[in-house]
């Protein structure tokens, strides 16, 4: 499954070759296929899971744009890993343990980060959800392929 994958996302590198190294395109191809999964799966979940109610948890009550946040990303994170672990830094020689642990110290961080500027968008600049969200991601891209590269998924 993972070479054909990687055969499919490289037939379309062609088109890339002179702006991006491959490494560098294959991120977008990966990262862009899971923020097209993340933003229809958050959605979904603000739409018709969470219904645009407010969640109690018994100890927090969420607004429905940060719940959906919350409820999307576990989904998101484990699928964004398999990809960049298999996928886009299939090179890196640090033992998997080492490289879910990191992924997931970046993963906290643009997690994090998006969630400020959630609350940026929507509770204080009033833009609508989806859209913030996606704007959100654009941000959290560009944090999460730095640290990505440099340090979960580093050559050593």
């Amino acid at each position: 499954m993972k070479e054909s994958i990687i055969k499919f996302i490289d037939a379309f590198y062609f088109l890339f070759r002179r702006f991006l190294p491959l490494k560098t395109y294959r991120y977008a191809v990966c990262g862009g296929g899971n923020l097209v999964f993340d933003t229809v799966l958050y959605f979904i979940f603000y739409n018709f899971i969470v219904a645009k109610q407010n969640v109690d948890l018994f100890f927090v009550v969420l607004s429905p744009h940060i719940a959906s946040l919350f409820f999307v990303f576990p989904i998101t994170f484990v699928t964004g890993f398999l990809l960049q672990k298999f996928i886009t830094f299939e090179k890196s020689n640090l033992p998997w343990k080492i490289q879910f642990f990191r992924y997931f110290l970046v993963a906290m961080g643009a997690l994090v980060l998006s969630y400020i500027c959630m609350k940026l968008f929507v509770d204080l600049l009033g833009f609508y959800p989806t859209p913030s969200k996606i704007l959100t991601v654009f941000i959290a891209v560009a944090y999460s392929y730095i640290l990505q590269n440099r340090f979960s998924f580093k050559v050593v």
